[in-house]
């Protein structure tokens, strides 16, 4: 299995599919396929943390706690801001504005609530299609438990909500309609799509977007490929794309820590994944996260840049030795880079020798 984009304890399981009762305005957890009424507002924001976290009178640690809210509440982004104080405990300093007080920026996934009018049928002549998801979370059942994955099977031994996240992409190989007539996906995990465990569930279909061609189409095809390079700053937690000497790409990242930091040297891209389910370890001391998107290998058997939907903290570094990068910055260099991938092709290796895109760590002192 590729590295997985972070470690997680006991404490970390729950947070893949949320803890406790807190949902949008903290409605209690309901179980069975429906779309949440999420706020309505452009831009939501998802507490991603793993826990509670609160809710300040102003953009400052120290200023006035209003309350706490759990796992998934969903809030309206009305705006993000400077701290007012600065915190030296933090490398980050924005936070968001709320209709119910300010929360640390890095606490929430920036989401969309974007319902879909879902397909009612597998296109013709394919086994299925990729599918992003474009609401802030939606809840699945299990097809045939019991539950192989050691996430997913924690999660269902205590009860806990299951879920996927905004902006994770499935594979989906069957469409039906369920007894309340809403048209459902079913989400397949065999080890064929995202080298999953053989899980499959299902979720409302209107949850998902299916995938386009444009979706994986590459960006500047006709630059040549052996000009590309991917530059990726350790000290900085930045990642920038060059065409010759030319900057064409900026983005912050979370690379790793301590024991599983990012290696450092001349890399190349030799495979890439539309997604990869990411696992590991133990329930104790692992990692298990389905739909890890954009994934652009690049170093040992599986260090890469993909997409992280679980917090949004770049800048600081946090993953288990991977790139971490918000999914919109994952796509753009998922499709810059080479080999390039297609929705009937969506995982490859490049052919050695110079079949992939150049890729350069470096830890650089001030």
């Amino acid at each position: 299995m590729p590295n997985a984009p972070r470690t997680l304890s006991r404490r970390d399981f729950l947070k893949l599919a949320g803890l406790g009762a807190g949902t949008m305005a903290l409605r209690p957890f309901r179980r069975g396929l429906f779309l949440p009424d999420f706020p309505a507002s452009d831009r939501l924001g998802r507490n991603s943390t793993g826990g509670k976290i609160p809710i300040k009178t102003r953009p400052d640690a120290a200023s006035t706690t209003i309350t706490e809210v759990y796992e998934d509440t969903v809030f309206p982004w009305l705006r993000e801001t400077n701290a007012d104080v600065l915190d030296y405990n933090r490398i980050n300093q924005r936070w968001v504005e709320t209709p119910e007080g300010f929360v640390y920026a890095s606490y929430l996934q920036p989401c969309r609530n974007l319902p879909n009018t879902p397909l009612t049928a597998i296109p013709e002549g394919k086994p299925g299609f990729w599918a992003e998801v474009t609401i802030p979370y939606v809840d699945f059942d299990m097809d045939n438990p019991p539950a192989r994955s050691p996430g997913l099977s924690y999660l269902i031994a205590n009860g806990l909500p299951t879920r996927l996240y905004y902006s994770q992409v499935m594979w989906i190989d069957q469409v039906t309609t369920n007894g309340s007539g809403k048209v459902v996906y079913r989400v397949n995990e065999s080890e064929g799509h995202g080298y999953g465990y053989g899980d499959a569930y299902w979720a409302e279909g209107a949850a998902f977007r299916p995938l386009t061609a444009d979706d994986v189409a590459p960006i500047h095809p006709e630059v040549d490929p052996n000009t590309k390079t991917v530059v990726v700053n350790l000290t900085y937690q930045t990642l920038s794309c060059f065409e010759a000497d030319k900057e064409v790409y900026f983005c912050r990242v979370s690379t790793g820590v301590s024991d599983n930091s990012t290696p450092v040297g001349d890399h190349i891209t030799w495979r890439k994944a539309i997604s990869i389910h990411m696992a590991g370890g133990t329930v104790d001391a692992g990692y298990d996260t389905p739909g890890v998107s954009w994934t652009t290998l690049f170093s040992g058997t599986g260090v890469a840049v993909h997409a992280a939907f679980w917090h949004n903290n770049f800048g600081e570094k946090r993953s288990h030795g991977c790139v971490n990068c918000k999914p919109e910055d994952a796509r753009w260099i998922f499709r810059w880079t080479t080999p390039s991938v297609s929705l009937d092709e969506s995982d490859i290796e490049a052919k050695y020798p110079n079949g992939g895109t150049h890729v350069i760590v470096e830890e650089r002192l001030y």
